[in-house]
């Protein structure tokens, strides 16, 4: 049993606080601890270090936190077990560190720093391209809602959606055994995306265009046959999960950033660009990134899917 807690990280940003309240849920869905942390950039090293040993106190970010937990569980509400962590250093460096020690890092889309018009921070697109775990970010409610309702069929009203995307030409069992175990904990519909492009290129004379498309469809059933097999051991480890799959012709993040709009979580796996330097992600995991409008878990191509299930 994975005994890692839930790290989310605060800043006293209304973002990151819609963070906090969606790793609350998180690690209670997972029977997990909480770890609350603020990340002091320009904090010396003896106050860091002593807000470190007192679990945080004296860190007004933090201390406001804790006084509202605490106000909700003496409410009533359901908590996790909760630690307070004041860290100092560079959030871009100290965040993806933590991933280390975490079963799920949770991270607001902005901070309070840079320019607010920004979609997505740089300690955001930092923890998701580097951190050793999965990462979920949770985006600003007043994200640009483009609804794409002729490419994504909306789930039944009330049904909690998770939303995978999976490239059919390839293995990505990190992101499909944490979106089935996620589905799963919330009793959620699992809807399974996967777009695939086909060259643009028509026969010089009309007599091949039937083959040319007949030579599409094979390759479209082709995807689909693989997808399926791909699926086939996640669907017998949960066979309590209603699994609707979608291959079409499209943009893989036009499809995800559309799905969001009727889902509760979108998972993608994260695919590295081959750059030499900076933070990197893949196309289709940076996209995704800067327009769903729901939170997006962003998962390493090398995580462990069984204890992803187990988590």
């Amino acid at each position: 049993m994975d005994t890692l807690p839930v790290i989310v990280a605060v800043d006293g940003s209304a973002d990151s606080e819609r963070a906090l309240r969606w790793a609350v849920d998180a690690a209670r869905l997972r029977g997990a601890a909480l770890q609350v942390v603020h990340v002091w950039p320009y904090a010396t090293a003896e106050r860091a270090a002593a807000a470190e040993a007192a679990a945080g106190a004296g860190d007004p970010v933090l201390d406001e936190l804790r006084a509202k937990l605490a106000a909700e569980g003496e409410r009533g509400a359901a908590l996790p077990e909760i630690e307070f962590r004041g860290l100092a250093g560079l959030p871009d460096i100290v965040l993806p560190a933590l991933g280390a020690e975490a079963r799920l890092l949770v991270l607001g889309s902005r901070g309070r720093g840079g320019f607010a018009s920004l979609l997505l921070g740089s300690n955001g697109l930092a923890g998701a391209a580097r951190a050793a775990c999965p990462v979920v970010v949770v985006p600003r409610p007043d994200r640009d809602r483009t609804r794409r309702a002729a490419e994504v069929t909306a789930a039944p009203p009330g049904t909690p959606q998770v939303a995978l995307g999976v490239d059919a030409s390839s293995d990505e069992p990190g992101a499909i055994g944490f979106a089935f175990a996620e589905a799963s904990r919330r009793g959620a519909r699992l809807k399974v995306l996967s777009g695939y492009t086909w060259p643009m290129l028509m026969p010089p004379a009309f007599e091949y265009v039937a083959a040319y498309e007949a030579t599409q469809q094979d390759y479209a059933d082709a995807l689909g046959k693989q997808l399926t097999e791909v699926l086939a051991p996640h669907r017998d480890r949960y066979p309590e999960v209603d699994v609707e799959v979608v291959l079409q012709e499209e943009s893989a993040a036009g499809l995800l950033v559309a799905a969001s709009e009727e889902s509760d979580l979108v998972v993608v796996a994260r695919h590295r660009r081959r750059v030499p330097m900076g933070p990197r992600l893949g196309s289709v995991a940076h996209a995704v990134l800067l327009h769903a409008v729901c939170p997006i878990a962003v998962v390493p191509a090398d995580q462990d899917a069984a204890a992803q299930g187990a988590s």
